[in-house]
């Protein structure tokens, strides 16, 4: 527990500890439904035929990066104070892979 939290109170800590915790288990329940919805979505967007082979594709890769998000972010508790560096490295190394992908792309094509 944070020190700037501990009152000297055991009950006001303690209080204070559930109402976090039920906060988080709440947001944490919310992304696991989301992530299950954008999941049927996805297959459904697979199964149907009306939908363009053109759009299908983009629109996974899409619903995968919102999926990595939801993870990242109340999963693994990124949006909690502490992860800075962690945070950065991740960044760091989501954009070295975007411009290799990005330079490759760029090669391939030209």
């Amino acid at each position: 527990m944070a020190s700037n939290q501990n009152t000297g109170n055991p009950k006001v800590d303690i209080a204070y500890r559930r109402k976090k915790n039920a906060e988080d288990m709440k947001m944490q329940v919310i992304s696991f439904a989301l992530m299950i919805f954008l999941t049927i979505v996805a297959f459904i967007a697979v199964g149907y035929d009306g939908v363009g082979e053109w759009f299908k594709a983009p629109f996974i890769i899409l619903l995968a990066v919102i999926q990595v998000i939801f993870q990242l972010y109340y999963f693994m508790h990124m949006n909690n104070k502490g992860h800075e560096a962690v945070k950065l490295f991740l960044y760091s190394g989501i954009g070295v892979a975007a411009i290799t992908v990005l330079t490759f792309v760029t090669i391939i094509w030209w």
